[in-house]
């Protein structure tokens, strides 16, 4: 008998068969693991101290309580926050690597001409988080305190005054544009890389206006570092009645929402997308939850990963006819 026939013969060498059978078993075992068995890691893809940040410290402690694992925030900030959805999009399917994502994930269809991925077809929905009305705010030197001032300062020195937003494409970037178009006038745009850099700005002075959400402008309204002259929601924010819609100041037609997503790679099973969607809802109903979201100017959603698809499905298409009919090239 041959050297090796006989290791088999006694057990040294397990036979071919037993090794793939063993295999087998142990990927059964280790997919039979309950989920989620270890850190989950959600990328943000804006820098530290916008809303997505915000809504993650506000809801990840009710979540992680429903999870039974900690989450931990990935920033990952950058092109108008096609970095870190793209690092998203080739991530496993396996419920580890999910993101919180602001309004940008359903413009840049619109505005960014070669995405790195398919914003349909390379992401799970898992839940819509919140829905924040934007705010137009202005320096307080700037001799515009109504929306229809500011028009006229514009047409008055076309070009001259600057908007700024957290990076290209997104809901402070589309809505100057927008405001622009609508008004027919010209302001020069400044991307920065994050939002919180972008408001830092307007409040030295050296940016004139901003459109940004009303949850982080609000405690700068109060202290006075700026004006709010309107806000971009259909009606009027809960946490800012006095401030006038866009359409109320003069601007017919002019409304943003700003929705805020849950969302894992393409292809996640079903029984992980159930888990993180309970998750998510469970934390937004959470009372205590609630009223620092709504005090923020925040309209808690949490609706399934079905009407969520529908949602980001609408909004692309919105976007993109508003993109058109700005103007606005893509880029």
């Amino acid at each position: 008998m041959r050297e090796h026939e006989l290791a088999v013969s006694v057990g040294l060498i397990p036979c071919r068969g037993l090794a793939i059978t063993a295999f087998a078993l142990f990927a059964s075992f280790a997919f039979a693991q309950p989920y989620p068995n270890k850190i989950i890691r959600v990328i943000n893809p804006a820098a530290p101290g916008g809303n997505s940040d915000i809504l993650f410290r506000t809801l990840s402690p009710k979540m992680v309580e429903q999870l039974g694992q900690q989450l931990v925030m990935d920033y990952r900030p950058g092109a108008g926050a096609t970095v870190g959805s793209e690092l998203l999009a080739k991530s496993a399917p396996d419920g580890y690597t999910v993101m919180f994502v602001a309004a940008s994930h359903v413009m840049n269809p619109a505005i960014v001409k070669k995405l790195p991925y398919d914003t349909l077809k390379d992401f799970t929905t898992l839940g819509t988080i919140v829905d924040i009305p934007s705010a137009l705010v202005t320096h307080p030197s700037l001799p515009a305190k109504t929306v229809k001032d500011l028009i006229a300062l514009g047409r008055a020195h076309p070009g001259e005054l600057n908007f700024s937003s957290g990076g290209r494409g997104t809901v402070g970037h589309l809505s100057g544009s927008l405001f622009g178009a609508m008004t027919k006038t010209k302001y020069t745009f400044v991307a920065y890389k994050g939002s919180h850099q972008a408001l830092i700005d307007v409040m030295a002075g050296h940016i004139q206006f901003q459109f940004s959400s009303i949850s982080g402008l609000l405690p700068h309204v109060q202290s006075g570092r700026l004006n709010m002259l309107a806000q971009t929601g259909e009606t009027r924010s809960a946490s800012a009645p006095h401030v006038p819609t866009m359409q109320e100041a003069g601007v017919p037609g002019f409304v943003v929402r700003s929705p805020f997503s849950f969302v894992g790679p393409a292809h996640l099973p079903r029984p992980i997308v159930e888990k993180l969607n309970s998750a998510l809802v469970t934390a937004l109903r959470d009372p205590a939850n609630r009223k620092v979201l709504i005090a923020r100017g925040s309209d808690p959603v949490g609706n399934t990963p079905e009407e969520h698809a529908r949602l980001v499905a609408t909004e692309i298409e919105k976007w993109i006819k508003v993109v058109r009919a700005a103007g606005i090239a893509a880029e």
